[in-house]
């Protein structure tokens, strides 16, 4: 009979180079804690302000920095997350630290709430970044990182349409509250082709939605001669049925046709609105008489023949002769129609 022997499995890192299981163990520990890991070394070994050189083996943040093989500005960042965190009971003060002393150190997830990565984060710009960033809910870093690197900004936001998208919601929200920009983003449109062909074909498409809801909210109509009715009961509703699938359209959706085929058909009603009411026809022929009678009075208002010398021409006595007759044969008419006669 054989009897199974349970032996002790060996340790995973029996066989393991002492090199190589350091690392495992020192990447084990920058995992759980992140950047606190490398917060204690600075915060165990610079002397914090206000304590003399002779009085702890500490040394300043310049020496540190020379020591590590890198700037003291970086080392002070990693100091000054420190001294945050002190404040808020979460670390040990800095005189409790002494060199080489391991500690149990906060999560990693913490790191960055008292960390800044930047200098650029402590000037009146990166201060603001860090207020925007911090009302949208996201990391100040995240934000000064991208601040930092617009040509990185650039390539995401011709890559991907999704970055294009938040650009895009980015600038309408600071087009708001920045005039200057605003003169700018009109000035590029202008010279630009493209867009000004898209500005002006969105402002038509706006311009017919708006007159589709103007009668839907007002219940008024405006015909072609200019003046404002009650709209009739069966023109509102096609006008609202045609609203209703113009608000369901999505952002992403094109809204020309529809805006057109919403304005023509309900323009189309306007106009046999006003020709089904005999009342309505005849006030408009009126209106549209006066309005041309009013801008042909203007146009000769406007005439001025001090230079009459210098641009006669016999083209120009013809067609007033043939202007004068023909407003001759209108007065006659009119006066025909006078109730007088």
């Amino acid at each position: 009979m054989t009897v199974a022997i349970d032996l002790p499995k060996p340790s995973p890192a029996a066989d393991v180079h002492d090199s190589v299981a350091r690392d495992a163990r020192e990447f084990g520990a920058y995992a759980r804690t992140g950047g606190w890991a490398f917060a204690l070394k600075v915060a165990r070994s610079v002397r914090p302000g206000g304590q003399a050189a002779g009085e702890t083996p500490k040394v300043s943040a310049k020496e540190f920095s020379e020591l590590a093989g890198c700037s003291a500005e970086r080392v002070m960042r990693y100091y000054k997350a420190w001294d945050k965190a002190s404040d808020d009971g979460l670390v040990p003060l800095f005189e409790a630290l002494v060199p080489g002393e391991d500690i149990d150190l906060p999560d990693a997830d913490v790191w960055l709430t008292y960390y800044v990565s930047r200098s650029s984060a402590t000037s009146e710009r990166g201060t603001a970044i860090t207020a925007a960033a911090e009302a949208e809910g996201i990391r100040p870093t995240k934000a000064l990182e991208v601040a930092e690197n617009p040509t990185a900004l650039r390539a995401a936001i011709l890559a991907d349409p999704g970055t294009a998208q938040a650009a895009r919601s980015a600038l309408l929200d600071r087009l708001k509250d920045d005039p200057a920009l605003q003169t700018e983003l009109a000035r590029d449109i202008a010279r630009t082709d493209e867009l000004k062909k898209a500005v002006a074909s969105e402002t038509r498409a706006a311009d017919r939605i708006g007159y589709v809801r103007q009668i839907v909210e007002n219940g008024q109509i405006r015909t072609p001669a200019g003046q404002t009715v009650d709209a009739p009961a069966e023109l509102r509703a096609e006008a609202e049925r045609h609203l209703s699938l113009l608000d369901e359209l999505d952002d992403s959706e094109e809204a020309g046709e529809w805006a057109t085929e919403a304005y023509d058909t309900v323009k189309g009603l306007v106009v046999q609105a006003v020709e089904a009411d005999p009342e309505l026809r005849v006030q408009e022929r009126r209106t549209k008489f006066y309005s041309s009678l009013q801008k042909a009075t203007k146009v000769f208002e406007e005439l001025t023949l001090d230079d009459a010398d210098d641009i006669y021409e016999d083209d120009m006595v013809q067609r007033l002769e043939d202007l004068q007759a023909a407003i001759g044969t209108c007065i006659s008419a009119l006066r025909k129609a006078s109730p007088a006669h």
